[in-house]
Order: C-alpha cells, then structure tokens, then sequence
C-alpha cells in the first residue's frame, strides 16, 4: 500500500500536468540527468574574504558555497523537490550532504554527512555546522551513524546485502522507509556537494544517486584563471567552474536557468549572507 506523504516530503498534488507526466516517461533518476558548467567569478568571494579577515572572521569558500545553496533554495522552493516512484514531493527541509575525508591521505576513509537547514541561516550559522560536523569526523579513527550503518550492512554476505538493499528500495519508492533509515542515509537530501576545490581537484559532473532523493548535484572545482569578455575588452580574471547535474522532471528549464542567475547573484555579493532570510509566509 502506498502512503501519500513521507518523513522527509509530502506529495505534491496540484502540480503542472506536463510535469507530472515527465516521471512516467522518464521513470528513472539517470533517465532525466541534464548538466551543465556554472562559471563563477571570483574576485567579490575573495574581497569578501579578504574584507571579513580584516574585522577578525575566517570564512572559506565552502562557507560561502553551503551557504548559498540553502539561501538559494530558500528563494527557489521548487529546487527542493524529488521524485519517487514517478511521483513528486517537496522536501519538509533543506538538506545537504557532503563527503569529508578524515584524514588527506589516499589510503584514509570517507565518510559522509549530512546537514539539516530551514533556510533562514546566516552565514555565520552555516559556517559553525560546518565546522561543527567537519571536526567531529577528522583527524582521528571515529565512526558516525552512516559509517556505523555501512559496516552493519557489509559485515553480512552479498546476497544478504542486496536482499536488504532491494527491499530498503521497495520501502523507499512506496513511503514506508523508517524517519530513522532515511536519516542515517546520506542519498536522502535536497543536493549533494562535492568540493573538489578542497583537494585542488577540477569540477566534475557527479550523477545523482537511483536510490534516495537526490535531485540536485554540485561539482565544486579549484579557480583557474580564464580570459573573460567584458564590455568588449578581454580580461583574464580567476573563475570556480561548478559542475551541475540536475534532475529535469520537478523543474522546467525556465526555473532551472533563473535559479542559476539567482545563485550568481548571491555569489556576486556574498555579504547578502550575513543577514537571516526572511521565508514568504506560504513557506512557513
């Protein structure tokens, strides 16, 4: 039996009728995968920086890039939705997910984590649940709640592990999966980030997960400087590329393109994430 609403989303009823029939004829993730690479100026992200160094704050570029994905979302509600089993929902919160590295060695373990938001954060909030989450799972042999669930599941033979798997599935795609499981999930979120910054890595264009909801993923790479036209005349300036891969079904790509511009808004004036924001009512 199929329930409507989810722990992490409820179904949305009064939705476009083209949209609603786009998980019909795409009815996997990996059907409805576009990409697309957003150039991103770095010169406002660094005076930024620079300026809040001056007045004794340190914020880094995955401060600011978390920080605007929530503050983006929060703007752009529909960005936050999925779809599940050829139906879409809207997610009750923003949720982001990340790796970290524990230890900046080839041979060290990942783990992932995954952050809770309302949308209304400062940066400065962003910021300490970075800091908070990235500290507790660095620099020395700790095992979170999705490491503790892995090696749970791989200490059981194959088959047992994609019976599990299948059925995790089965529950997932008909609203049955446990509030605790889909917690404990790093695939159930509102986007997925990958800083490949942070290891001098370029950006990549990550898939979006089958299993989960992630409808949304972000492909940070190292600035790089490249010439760019402006008012006629050649400039070379330092640009982040971001690698984005989007699920095409809950948004058309009208809503896809202004919420690209929206983001490159948010970038251009960074400072805009020392205030809280403020949701529309019908948000609340």
């Amino acid at each position: 039996m199929l329930k409507k609403n989810r722990p992490d989303g409820k179904y949305i009823k009064d939705i476009n009728p083209c949209q609603k029939l786009m998980p019909h004829i795409m009815p996997h993730r990996y059907d409805a995968q576009n990409m697309c690479k957003v150039d991103i100026v770095c010169d406002p992200i660094d005076e930024f920086i620079k300026e809040q160094y001056q007045q004794g704050k340190r914020y880094s570029y995955m401060d600011i890039m978390l920080a605007t994905i929530v503050r983006l979302f929060a703007q752009r509600p529909s960005l936050n939705r999925f779809v599940m089993n050829r139906r879409i929902y809207q997610h009750n919160d923003i949720t982001i997910s990340f790796t970290v590295k524990k230890v900046l060695r080839d041979d060290s373990e990942d783990t992932t984590v995954k952050l809770h938001f309302t949308g209304t954060e400062t940066l400065d909030e962003v910021k300490n649940k970075v800091e908070e989450v990235v500290k507790a799972n660095t620099g020395k042999e700790v095992y979170n709640s999705v490491d503790k669930t892995a090696k749970f599941l791989t200490n059981a033979p194959h088959w047992v592990i994609s019976m599990f798997v299948s059925i995790l599935s089965w529950l997932d795609k008909h609203n049955w999966l446990p509030a605790s499981l889909i917690e404990v999930s790093p695939f159930h979120n509102s986007a997925f980030i990958t800083f490949m910054k942070s290891i001098k890595g370029d950006y990549i264009y990550h898939h979006c997960y089958e299993f989960g909801t992630t409808g949304i993923f972000i492909g940070m790479g190292k600035e790089r400087s490249e010439p760019v036209v402006q008012c006629g005349e050649v400039k070379v300036q330092r640009i982040m590329n971001l690698g984005m891969v989007l699920d095409e079904r809950f948004c058309d790509g009208l809503y896809f393109v202004n919420s690209m511009r929206a983001m490159k808004a948010i970038l251009k004036n960074p400072a805009c994430l020392l205030e809280e924001y403020k949701l529309p009512e019908e948000q609340h």
